[in-house]
Protein backbone atom coordinates (compact mmCIF):
# COMPACT_ATOMS: atom_id res chain seq x y z
CA UNK A 1 0.00 0.00 0.00
CA UNK A 2 1.43 3.40 -0.93
CA UNK A 3 1.79 6.34 1.41
CA UNK A 4 -0.86 9.06 1.23
CA UNK A 5 0.24 12.26 -0.53
CA UNK A 6 1.09 15.49 1.27
CA UNK A 7 -0.81 18.76 0.87
CA UNK A 8 1.59 21.69 0.45
CA UNK A 9 0.39 25.12 1.58
CA UNK A 10 2.76 28.07 1.04
CA UNK A 11 2.09 30.88 3.53
CA UNK A 12 3.00 34.48 4.20
CA UNK A 13 5.18 35.10 7.27
CA UNK A 14 2.32 36.43 9.42
CA UNK A 15 0.22 33.26 9.01
CA UNK A 16 3.24 30.92 9.19
CA UNK A 17 4.30 32.45 12.52
CA UNK A 18 0.75 32.33 13.91
CA UNK A 19 0.42 28.63 13.04
CA UNK A 20 3.87 27.87 14.46
CA UNK A 21 2.96 29.55 17.78
CA UNK A 22 -0.42 27.75 17.93
CA UNK A 23 -2.38 31.00 17.70
CA UNK A 24 -3.90 30.12 14.31
CA UNK A 25 -5.61 26.73 14.03
CA UNK A 26 -7.20 27.03 10.57
CA UNK A 27 -5.73 28.03 7.23
CA UNK A 28 -8.20 29.42 4.70
CA UNK A 29 -8.43 28.85 0.97
CA UNK A 30 -11.22 30.30 -1.15
CA UNK A 31 -13.86 27.89 -2.42
CA UNK A 32 -12.72 28.01 -6.03
CA UNK A 33 -12.70 25.19 -8.59
CA UNK A 34 -8.92 24.90 -8.08
CA UNK A 35 -9.16 24.32 -4.32
CA UNK A 36 -12.32 22.23 -4.64
CA UNK A 37 -10.42 19.83 -6.92
CA UNK A 38 -7.48 19.67 -4.49
CA UNK A 39 -9.55 19.10 -1.35
CA UNK A 40 -12.91 17.46 -2.02
CA UNK A 41 -12.88 13.66 -1.91
CA UNK A 42 -9.10 13.65 -1.40
CA UNK A 43 -7.12 12.03 1.38
CA UNK A 44 -3.77 13.32 2.58
CA UNK A 45 -1.31 11.91 5.08
CA UNK A 46 -0.01 15.28 6.20
CA UNK A 47 0.06 19.01 5.53
CA UNK A 48 3.35 20.73 4.81
CA UNK A 49 3.05 24.43 5.59
CA UNK A 50 5.90 26.48 4.17
CA UNK A 51 7.08 30.04 4.61
CA UNK A 52 6.97 31.03 0.96
CA UNK A 53 8.75 28.54 -1.30
CA UNK A 54 11.83 27.34 0.61
CA UNK A 55 14.63 25.17 -0.73
CA UNK A 56 14.24 21.47 -0.03
CA UNK A 57 16.84 21.49 2.76
CA UNK A 58 15.43 24.59 4.54
CA UNK A 59 13.63 22.92 7.45
CA UNK A 60 13.21 26.15 9.45
CA UNK A 61 10.65 27.34 6.91
CA UNK A 62 8.48 24.19 7.11
CA UNK A 63 5.85 22.99 9.54
CA UNK A 64 4.55 19.45 9.13
CA UNK A 65 1.15 18.60 10.61
CA UNK A 66 -1.08 15.54 10.28
CA UNK A 67 -4.02 15.89 7.93
CA UNK A 68 -7.15 16.52 9.99
CA UNK A 69 -9.48 17.63 7.24
CA UNK A 70 -11.37 20.82 6.56
CA UNK A 71 -14.81 22.38 6.79
CA UNK A 72 -16.50 24.85 4.49
CA UNK A 73 -17.64 28.08 6.07
CA UNK A 74 -18.39 31.71 5.30
CA UNK A 75 -15.98 34.21 6.85
CA UNK A 76 -15.07 37.86 6.63
CA UNK A 77 -11.30 38.37 6.66
CA UNK A 78 -9.11 41.32 5.57
CA UNK A 79 -7.09 38.98 3.35
CA UNK A 80 -10.16 38.42 1.15
CA UNK A 81 -11.60 41.92 1.16
CA UNK A 82 -14.48 43.61 2.97
CA UNK A 83 -17.25 41.16 2.03
CA UNK A 84 -18.00 37.67 3.43
CA UNK A 85 -16.57 34.83 1.33
CA UNK A 86 -16.94 31.06 1.25
CA UNK A 87 -13.73 29.24 2.24
CA UNK A 88 -12.23 25.86 2.99
CA UNK A 89 -11.04 26.11 6.62
CA UNK A 90 -8.20 23.58 6.77
CA UNK A 91 -7.41 22.27 10.27
CA UNK A 92 -3.77 23.07 11.15
CA UNK A 93 -4.20 23.04 14.93
CA UNK A 94 -2.25 21.01 17.49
Amino acid sequence: MSELPSLFLPLKRLYFDQIKSGEKVEEYRLCTPYWRKRLEHRHYGRIILTLGYPKADDHERRIIKPWRGYVERTIQHPRFGPHPVRVFAINVGP
